[in-house]
């Protein structure tokens, strides 16, 4: 919350704070929100949390009192000037409440059907796991039907074949297709030069179902993603 702060102050954008249930109890997670509101914080991307064990800290015990459609159920009621309890906060709060969505997840049925649940408790924007292919997309908006929120579009260039073979075996809720996988073998090692040309065809067939995307650079390569915005 500090770093979303110091960002905020120093860029002028506004910023949205990833805020996992995992970690903290129904008071702390209230507490934490109702902190960052008055540090001027307003919007939040509501989620459950990987699992402890899939970490760093395999011991370390999760706490998930509510998961992250609690989570969004929590903010709106905050948005009302009450707590969890229907106790009065003393005003109402304004938070912008995001939510995520796989697409690709194994079990489709149980994404699409969550999916639908942020949505009814009152979900404001959507937020993709990275994506790769538009038919993965098309396919799953087909499924979901029209999204009556902004959908922004997960990106994460992918810098050589190894690095994509990581994301696609090790990394919850990423999936590279097999296609991607032989031509990043294919490019050796001008990996990077053609991972950042993927994400611009992709983004490029993507944008007309989305209202915008969001840009993660792996290993800190920073310039990679300011070359990817300036093709936009």
């Amino acid at each position: 919350l500090a770093a979303a702060r110091l960002i905020q102050e120093a860029t002028g954008l506004e910023v949205i704070i990833h805020f996992t249930t995992r970690d903290r109890n129904l008071m702390a997670l209230q507490s934490e929100l109702i902190g960052a509101h008055a540090t001027g914080i307003r919007n939040v991307l509501a989620l459950t949390g990987d699992p402890p064990r899939l970490g760093d800290y395999p011991n370390a015990t999760a706490v998930w009192d509510v998961d992250s459609i609690g989570l969004i159920a929590i903010l709106k009621r905050l948005n009302t000037g009450k707590d969890w309890a229907g106790t009065s906060i003393g005003r109402a709060s304004r938070f912008f409440v995001g939510c995520a969505v796989n697409p690709t997840a194994e079990d489709i049925d149980l994404e699409v059907e969550r999916f639908r649940r942020k949505l009814d408790a009152g979900a404001d924007f959507v937020m993709s796991q990275p994506l790769y292919e538009l038919e993965t997309l098309e396919r799953f908006l087909d499924r979901v039907g029209a999204i009556p929120v902004p959908l922004i579009l997960g990106i994460m260039p992918v810098q050589s074949f190894k690095h994509a073979e990581y994301l696609h075996n090790e990394v919850p809720g990423i999936t590279i297709p097999r296609s991607l996988l032989d031509r990043m073998e294919r490019a050796g090692e001008s990996g990077m030069a053609e991972g950042l040309a993927q994400a611009r065809e992709f983004l490029s067939q993507a944008k007309q179902y989305v209202a915008g995307t969001y840009i993660m650079p792996s290993f800190g390569r920073y310039e990679q993603v300011a070359e990817l915005v300036k093709a936009l």
